[in-house]
């Protein structure tokens, strides 16, 4: 291992540690955890399968990955033995509601966007690739990313470059495992669901700083710090947004209590003030327009994202809409009361309709605003945002105390 000459070179080191213990958790630790402890647990043998292969009941294993044995919608639909919850892991993390599921239906939403944009500047959009209004041009665009070549430039940190969409995927994964679709249809269920999702897009503004100093280029890193300064400006109203809603929900951090507690009335109510802050920070955690400042195609070329070309644009896009598609679900479980709605519609179905809604609410602004400046942002952010905040924990705390909530 070569010597450490300067503080430079010692702070890369340390950053690099970091990074691929973050990425090999999620990828190679976990994975190899289930295998070797939680599968033989499970089923009754503890590492050594081969010696107690005689009393393993394997028919239980075709639940693991066998669509057809399982049902979603059910909370019963596994054997209480197996003990992985009301369906498979892996059929919930693959398929559904897990990254396959979130994969199509962003494909969708990319080209819900772009109709939804040009019907409101009066442009035509996508109308080729599929019959009916261009609905198959996500796909194309699919085909056509996977057959261009993996550019890497010259000067770039390769590791690191080609690490960043794993770590935006997984990191995007990572958020889909914590938010419940409905009280039965779920990935994983924590009492500290709300501050691990929190927790978890901490990490995205990180990923995108590490990318622009990887890239090499000028404006890759400008891209990267705008990034890190718009973190810095939405960060802690965006956590202060939701105390408000804990405050009110008896002080769980459980998604689902959060959820139950809100039977009488929807936060998004008693809570409009904490409503509107989480949504202005979702929209700068997406760096989406108005706040697309890391991303500046008119100012940086494409800022973070100018180097990366072929299927490595695409996973990063693919993830980023995901991103969108779990702020939207986690807008309506702490704002819109998730999952409830009229009975003979199921739970899972409502919370579908409102996060649609609330996709919709944030791509809107792309077609109708400018970009703001990163001063007006920061100041906008800690001058107003945090002001609001505030004022909307001392309206939680003022219902809760005199017992109107």
């Amino acid at each position: 291992m070569a010597a450490l000459s300067n503080f430079e070179q010692f702070v890369r080191r340390i950053l690099e540690i970091i990074f691929w213990v973050l990425v090999a958790i999620p990828m190679i630790i976990v994975p190899i955890f289930l295998v070797v402890y939680v599968l033989p647990v499970e089923f009754n043998c503890h590492f050594d399968l081969l010696s107690c292969s005689q009393h393993i009941d394997w028919s239980a294993a075709l639940y693991l990955v066998s669509p057809s044995e399982l049902n979603p919608f059910s909370p019963t639909s596994l054997p209480s033995q197996i003990g992985l919850g009301s369906t498979s892991m892996i059929f919930k993390s693959s398929f559904f509601p897990g990254i396959s599921f979130a994969a199509i239906l962003s494909s969708f939403v990319i080209w819900y966007e772009r109709k939804l944009l040009a019907k409101m500047q009066y442009r035509v959009g996508p109308q080729y690739a599929g019959r009916v209004e261009g609905w198959l041009q996500s796909f194309a665009d699919l085909f056509k990313l996977l057959f261009k070549e993996v550019v890497i430039p010259a000067k770039a940190d390769a590791p690191f470059f080609m690490a960043v969409p794993f770590a935006m995927m997984a990191l995007s994964g990572a958020l889909l495992a914590v938010i419940p679709i409905s009280a039965h249809i779920y990935i994983s269920s924590s009492q500290y669901s709300l501050l691990i999702a929190v927790a978890i897009l901490s990490f995205f503004p990180l990923v995108t700083v590490l990318a622009g100093w990887a890239s090499a280029n000028k404006f890759s890193f400008i891209g990267g710090i705008r990034a890190l300064y718009q973190m810095i400006s939405y960060e802690i109203p965006f956590i202060l947004s939701v105390l408000g809603v804990v405050i009110l929900a008896g002080g769980t951090l459980s998604l689902s209590q959060i959820v139950t507690a809100q039977t009488p009335i929807w936060y998004v109510g008693p809570m409009i003030l904490g409503a509107i802050v989480f949504y202005i920070t979702a929209m700068a955690e997406l760096e989406r327009i108005p706040f697309d400042l890391p991303e500046a195609d008119s100012e940086i070329v494409a800022g973070w994202l100018t180097e990366y070309t072929s299927m490595s644009f695409g996973v990063i896009n693919l993830a980023t809409y995901i991103k969108l598609y779990a702020l939207s679900g986690l807008f309506t479980i702490l704002f819109l009361g998730g999952w409830q709605g009229p009975a003979p519609i199921p739970g899972a179905i409502w919370f579908m309709i409102k996060t649609i809604v609330m996709i919709t609410l944030f791509l809107i602004p792309r077609g109708a605003f400018g970009r703001v400046r990163i001063d007006q942002l920061i100041g906008f952010g800690w001058l107003w945002l945090v002001g609001l905040s505030f004022a909307n924990i001392f309206i939680a705390v003022v219902l809760k105390a005199t017992g109107i909530l």
